[in-house]
């Protein structure tokens, strides 16, 4: 019961945290839509590709590792072991990020021009080449606090990185303000540079605090550069066990990352084929990814809350073999998910096009939003099936959901822009949301059903 009680304290942390960043995030591209307008809105969105795929390479399946194995901590209280985890994970994850830190840096023109197909995003991707490896690190402590369910530190690292990014580039813009000078688009990963080291000095403080209260007394730099400099065999064999479960979650991450970047990158070449300059197609994608799109998932940060407290109830249901459980967080998901998606639906249908104007002063923000409604429902109704899968343990099933969604959009990119424009990939985006959420729906019954025949018989 302790645990239980710790971890949905835990979860209720990161939920709470996670709505006040959504908040602040969602203020934060309305500030920038006004500065940058929608080109440069759409010259920032096209460097998310490079930026998701080198989180994804350097340190996201590592993070997951650590957690997996620091969990035991609070009930062994083996701090040595969680420290030798940490460190070496934090090594491997350095060994990834500097590498490709200094790629990035050094062909960003090349990257910009023949990857994303956009010059202007080299001075962007310069600057985000400094912030992985802050980035990387700090995901790595993180990772090591979900472990031990003490989520309160990386709950206040993401507020604080969050802040720090927002009041930097306000207060930069402001300077330039001043004396009357505008600055690039390039301003907002400067804020990102100096969030990523402000939460990583805090998370990096934070853990240091933390062994040296808890290691015995013993000298924790002289303990921790014996791991990191004179690997010993427990060492060689934490790397082994961390990089057997990075490797395989990390590729299928890449795996989704890689077609994500290439939707993202042909979505502005595939406007010009239909007719728009290169400016007007990064207007557009800029308005569709920076304005719309985040506006139509905001009532999600809702609906995911509420999911990430559902994968921990389903995984005790499932270990206890309570499959009526199950079936009732199933149904009362689908149920719930449609009747707040439907409403969605219609707020956004009656106040879509004012909403546009008044927060993006943008009348194609508004017509995208009122065509984008219609995707709420499936939408909070998938977030719930992939986190009942999860908890299922059948993780698999959402990745293959996931690649399958991105085949369909890409199809559309490729097939419909041409000839209908951006309508044609808005049809993409809700045509791959229905066919995700049905396919979902049924992994969920099939698997639900066969545990309960299982048990019958």
């Amino acid at each position: 019961m302790r645990i239980r009680n710790s971890l949905i304290k835990g979860t209720l942390v990161l939920t709470l945290t996670g709505l006040v960043s959504r908040v602040i995030g969602f203020f934060y591209r309305i500030f920038l839509s006004h500065v940058f307008g929608e080109e440069g809105m759409g010259i920032y969105q096209l460097i998310s590709p490079v930026m998701v795929l080198s989180y994804s390479i350097s340190c996201s399946g590592i993070q997951t590792a650590i957690s997996k194995f620091v969990a035991s901590e609070p009930t062994t209280k083996d701090y040595k072991s969680s420290l030798r985890v940490l460190y070496t994970g934090i090594l491997i994850s350095c060994a990834l990020a500097f590498p490709c830190s200094v790629f990035i840096y050094r062909y960003s023109d090349f990257l910009a021009e023949t990857m994303l197909l956009e010059i202007r995003c080299a001075p962007l991707l310069r600057i985000f080449a400094l912030s992985l490896p802050f980035g990387a690190l700090h995901s790595c402590i993180n990772g090591y606090y979900y472990g031990i369910q003490k989520t309160s530190v990386p709950a206040v690292t993401q507020l604080a990185e969050q802040i720090t990014r927002v009041l930097s580039v306000y207060a930069i813009y402001h300077f330039f303000h001043m004396r009357n000078q505008v600055p690039a688009i390039s301003l907002a990963l400067i804020g990102l540079l100096i969030g990523e080291a402000v939460s990583f000095l805090i998370s990096a403080v934070m853990v240091f605090l933390r062994f040296s209260a808890k290691y015995w007394g013993e000298n924790l730099a002289r303990t921790a550069s014996v791991y990191l400099f004179s690997p010993s065999k427990r060492v060689l064999s934490t790397a082994k066990g961390i990089l057997s479960l990075a490797i395989p979650l990390s590729a299928s991450r890449i795996v989704v990352n890689v077609l994500q970047s290439i939707e993202a990158i042909y979505i502005p070449s595939m406007l010009q084929v239909y007719g728009l300059s290169n400016s007007g197609a990064l207007s557009i994608y800029g308005i569709l990814s920076g304005m719309a799109l985040p506006l139509i998932l905001f009532p999600s940060a809702v609906t995911n809350s509420i999911s990430v407290l559902l994968l921990p109830i389903i995984s005790e249901a499932e270990m206890s073999g309570n499959h009526a459980k199950i079936k009732k967080a199933v149904d009362s998901s689908i149920l719930y998910c449609s009747l707040f998606g439907a409403l969605c639906t219609a707020g956004f249908l009656g106040f879509g096009r004012y909403l546009g104007n008044l927060l993006f002063n943008s009348s194609s923000a508004g017509s995208f939003i009122l065509t984008l409604s219609f995707i709420c429902p499936f939408l909070y109704i998938s977030s719930m099936m992939s986190s009942i899968l999860h908890g299922l343990g059948k993780a698999g099933i959402t990745f293959l959901c996931n690649v399958l969604g991105l085949v369909i959009r890409l199809f559309f990119v490729f097939f419909f822009i041409p000839r209908f424009g951006i309508k044609g990939y808005m049809w993409g985006l809700l045509a791959s949301q229905l066919a995700m959420t049905f396919f979902e729906i049924t992994a969920v019954k099939y698997y639900t059903h066969k545990h309960k025949k299982s048990v019958l018989s």
